[in-house]
C-alpha cells in the first residue's frame, strides 16, 4: 500500500522543491547507510522517471488554477474543507509550510486541531510536520551574554522569543507540539524550523541575485550588514523533511540550518563578486523600507540575527548540498539560480561586407534580446579610458602595494599603445585589440546576458587569437581545435550583398545617414565620391574568398553561420532581415517583466488610452464646435443672401408689373367698374355669366 503524503502549496518555492523529492523517494531509504541509500536520495531529486513504491503526493495549490506538477498524483482544492480533510484524513503523513506563506497559519491550525479530534478513527499512525522558520526566534536573548556567539540548538526551543510579527506562527508551533504529545503511537508531530531558503532559483534573496545580474552598479546591503542570517539551502530543508518522514526522530522540535554563520554583508558581497559589479553599498533602514523591490516581511527576515545550530539533522541521513552555507557554495547556487530562471546568455557574432547594414540590424537585435552591443570602436575607447583611470593612480600616495603595481602596469601598457598606434597610422595591433575584446567579452554583464559581436573579428587568425582557450578544455569534442566556450559565439549571422547593391545603398543614403561613418572615409562629398567605401569592399572581398574567409573558423567547430541576403529586403531598417534572424534564435533567455513591471505597463497603457480618449474627445469637441460655429456663419450666410434674393426678384417684380398695371387701370378697370354696377342693379341668376358678357360687349376696341 502506498504512503500518501500531503503537501500544502506544491507550486510554491519550497513546495516544488519538497513535493518533488519526496514523489522521488522509496519510503524508508533515508534508514539506511549513505552509501546504500540509492534509491530516494537527494541525488534522485532531478530525475523525472517514475519509481516504484515512492511516496504518494497530493497537495494544494497557492496560485488558484494553475497547473498541477508532473510528480504530483492529484491536485485538492483548499475552499472545500469538507474535501480537502478527507484527503488529510487519507493521508499518512501531513506537512504544512508555514515559513513562506503566514496566511497558512490558520489552516495549518485548522487542519492539526481536526486531524487530532480523529485520532480514535486511525487506523495507523500519522505524522505531522510544521515547517517553520527562524522569526520565531528572533527576539531570543543570547546564552551567554558574556559570548555572544554560542549558537542557539534544539535544547533552547523553550526559551525562544517571536519577532512582533510572528507570534501567530509560534503559537501554532507550541499547539503542534502539545497535539503530539496525546497518542504519540497514533498521531506524531514535528517542528521543522527552517533556516532562510536559498537555492533553486531563489526566493529570499531574489532581489539581490536580480539586481547583480542586472548589472546594477552595486548590491544594497541593508543595516551594517553585520547580522547574522541562518540558512539552509532548499534542497537540503527538503532532505531533512524525508529523513523526519522516514524516522520519526525522538526530538520533536528540529532546526534545520546548515553550517554557515554568514552575515548579510558577506552574503551581499559574495553574491555581487560572483555574480555582480563586485561592489556593496551599505543602506539605511529608512532608505531600505522604502525599496519597492522587496517586500517588508523579507526586510524582516534579512535584519535578523541569530546564531543557530542543528545537533538533530547532524545524526540524519541528509546528502548535503551546501552544508557549508551559501557563501563557500555560491558558485553552485548560481548556478542553479540560472538554469532554475533559465538565464541563459545569448552569444552572435554578425558579419558581412562593409554598408550591408550589420549596426543596423545588430541595435534592433539588442533591444529586443537586451543584449550587450559589441562595436570595435567602443571596445578600444573604453578600454584606454579605464586604463588612463587606473594609470592615473600610478602618482598618488598611500595607496596599497597591490593597486600601485596594477597603476605602473596599465601606465606602461598605454605608453606601449601610444607608441604601437604611432607606428601603425593610427590603429592598433591585432594583439592588443584582441586583448580588449576578450576583457570585454569575460566581463560580468556579458557573461550574464549575453552579446552580439559588430564585425569583428574580420580575418581567420584574429578568430583564432580571440576565441582561443587560456586553458586545456577537456570537454571539447575530439578533432576539434579547443577554444574558451564562455565567449565563443552559438549564433553566426552572416550578411550577403552583391557589390552593385551596397554601392547603390551607399550613394543614395541621406547625408545625415553617411555623415562621420565609415562611408565618408577619404570623403564621400555630394554623394559623388565613395572611395572609402570602393577600398574598404575590395579589401573585404581580398579577404574573404570561398576559401579563406572567418566564417571557415566557425564551420571547423561545427557552429555554421547562417547566412542572410539582404539585397531584397526593402522594408525600413531591414526589419524583414531582423525578424527572419529572430525566427531563427527563438526567445529571448532573460527576465521578462516581472508581476509589477506588468501592472506598470498595463498602467501606462492605461493612462495613454485614457489620455488618448482624453484627446480625442477635445479634438472632437472642438471639432463640433468649429463645424457648428461654420455652420451658423454659413446659415447667416445663406440667410442673408436669400434675404438679397428675394428683395432683388421683388424689386424686378415690381419693376416688370407697372405697364401691366397702367394698361389695367386705363382699359380694362373702367369697364370692369361699369359691369360691377350694372351687375349689382340687375341681379342675374348668373352674374359671372352677366360680368363675362358685358365685358365683351363694352369691350374697348384699342388702334
Amino acid at each position: 500500500m502506498a504512503v500518501r503524503v500531503f503537501i500544502d502549496s506544491v507550486d510554491s518555492y519550497a513546495g516544488k522543491v519538497v513535493s518533488k523529492l519526496i514523489s522521488n523517494s522509496v519510503p524508508g531509504a533515508t534508514l539506511a547507510d549513505i552509501d546504500d541509500a540509492s534509491e530516494g536520495s537527494q541525488a534522485d531529486y532531478n530525475r523525472n522517471e517514475s519509481k516504484e513504491n515512492t511516496y504518494e503526493v497530493i497537495g494544494t495549490l497557492k496560485v488558484e488554477g494553475a497547473k498541477k506538477p508532473n510528480w504530483v498524483k492529484e491536485i485538492v482544492s483548499e475552499s472545500k474543507q469538507e474535501d480537502l480533510f478527507s484527503a488529510l484524513k487519507s493521508c499518512d503523513i501531513i506537512v504544512y509550510n508555514i515559513s513562506e506563506d503566514p496566511s497558512l497559519v490558520d489552516q495549518a491550525s485548522w487542519a492539526v486541531s481536526a486531524l487530532h479530534a480523529e485520532i480514535e478513527s486511525f487506523t495507523r499512525m500519522k505524522t505531522f510536520i510544521c515547517i517553520s522558520n527562524a522569526m520565531t526566534w528572533a527576539r531570543t536573548r543570547p546564552i551567554d551574554l558574556d559570548d555572544p556567539e554560542v549558537p542557539f540548538t534544539e535544547d533552547d526551543y523553550r526559551r525562544r522569543k517571536p519577532h512582533q510579527n510572528y507570534k501567530a506562527e509560534i503559537s501554532l508551533e507550541k499547539l503542534v507540539v502539545k497535539l503530539g504529545k496525546t497518542n504519540k503511537e497514533l498521531f506524531s508531530t514535528f517542528i521543522i524550523m527552517s533556516g532562510m531558503l536559498y537555492g533553486c532559483g531563489e526566493s529570499l534573496f531574489h532581489y539581490l541575485f536580480k539586481a547583480a545580474w542586472l548589472n546594477h552598479p552595486y548590491l544594497q546591503c541593508y543595516g551594517n550588514g553585520q547580522n547574522v542570517i541562518p540558512t539552509i539551502h532548499v534542497k537540503d530543508l527538503a532532505s531533512i523533511i524525508l529523513n523526519v518522514m522516514d524516522g520519526n526522530p525522538r526530538v520533536k522540535y528540529i532546526i534545520a540550518v546548515d553550517d554557515s554563520q554568514s552575515t548579510l554583508e558577506e552574503i551581499v558581497r559574495a553574491v555581487s563578486i560572483n555574480l555582480g559589479s563586485g561592489k556593496v553599498k551599505n543602506v539605511t533602514k529608512e532608505e531600505a523600507i522604502s525599496d519597492k523591490n522587496i517586500e517588508k516581511a523579507d526586510f524582516d527576515k534579512l535584519l535578523v540575527s541569530l546564531r543557530m545550530e542543528s545537533t538533530t539533522a547532524k545524526d540524519l541521513n541528509v546528502e548535503w548540498v551546501a552544508e557549508t552555507g551559501l557563501v563557500d557554495n555560491i558558485e553552485g547556487v548560481i548556478r542553479e539560480y540560472k538554469e532554475e530562471r533559465k538565464l541563459f546568455p545569448l552569444r552572435m557574432f554578425v558579419f558581412g561586407p562593409p554598408a550591408v547594414g550589420k549596426s543596423t540590424i545588430v541595435e534592433q537585435l539588442c533591444k529586443h534580446y537586451k543584449l550587450h552591443h559589441i562595436k570595435m570602436t567602443e571596445v578600444i575607447q573604453d578600454a584606454i579610458s579605464e586604463l588612463e583611470r587606473s594609470a592615473a593612480r600610478a602618482d598618488i600616495e598611500n595607496e596599497d602595494e597591490e593597486d600601485d603595481q596594477r597603476a605602473q602596469e596599465d601606465q606602461e601598457l598605454l605608453e606601449a599603445l601610444q607608441e604601437n598606434r604611432e607606428q601603425n597610422n593610427g590603429r592598433y595591433d591585432d594583439q592588443f585589440v584582441v586583448r580588449f575584446f576578450r576583457q570585454k567579452l569575460k566581463s560580468m554583464p556579458c557573461q550574464n546576458q549575453g552579446f552580439i559581436i559588430d564585425g569583428y573579428p574580420k580575418l581567420y587568425s584574429q578568430a583564432q587569437e580571440l576565441f582561443a582557450s587560456e586553458e586545456d578544455e577537456d570537454d571539447t569534442e575530439e578533432n576539434l581545435p579547443e577554444y574558451d566556450a564562455s565567449i565563443m559565439p552559438e549564433f553566426i549571422i552572416s550578411l550577403d550583398a552583391s557589390d552593385d547593391f551596397l554601392k547603390n545603398r551607399v550613394i543614395n543614403l541621406p547625408e545625415k545617414e553617411v555623415h562621420g561613418s565609415h562611408n565618408t572615409e577619404e570623403g564621400l562629398k555630394n554623394k559623388h565620391y565613395y572611395t572609402g567605401l570602393i577600398r574598404r569592399l575590395a579589401r573585404y572581398r581580398a579577404e574573404n574568398t570561398e576559401d579563406e574567409t572567418v566564417l571557415n573558423y566557425f564551420d571547423e567547430l561545427e557552429i555554421h553561420p547562417e547566412h542572410f541576403d539582404v539585397t531584397d529586403d526593402d522594408s525600413p531598417k531591414a526589419l524583414n532581415t531582423v525578424k527572419a534572424i529572430i525566427k531563427l534564435i527563438g526567445e529571448p533567455r532573460n527576465y521578462g517583466p516581472t508581476a509589477e513591471e506588468l501592472e506598470e505597463i498595463k498602467r501606462r497603457e492605461e493612462e495613454e488610452r485614457e489620455l488618448r480618449e482624453a484627446q480625442e474627445k477635445i479634438e472632437r469637441e472642438e471639432k463640433e464646435a468649429r463645424e457648428a460655429e461654420e455652420r451658423a456663419i454659413r446659415q447667416t450666410e445663406w440667410k442673408q443672401r436669400l434675404d438679397e434674393v428675394r428683395k432683388q426678384e421683388k424689386e424686378l417684380i415690381d419693376t416688370r408689373s407697372i405697364p401691366l398695371r397702367n394698361y389695367l387701370m386705363k382699359h380694362v378697370m373702367p369697364t370692369l367698374s361699369e359691369g360691377l354696377i350694372e351687375c349689382c342693379k340687375s341681379r342675374p341668376d348668373d352674374p359671372v355669366d352677366f360680368l363675362a358678357e358685358y365685358l365683351l360687349q363694352n369691350n374697348p376696341v384699342i388702334d
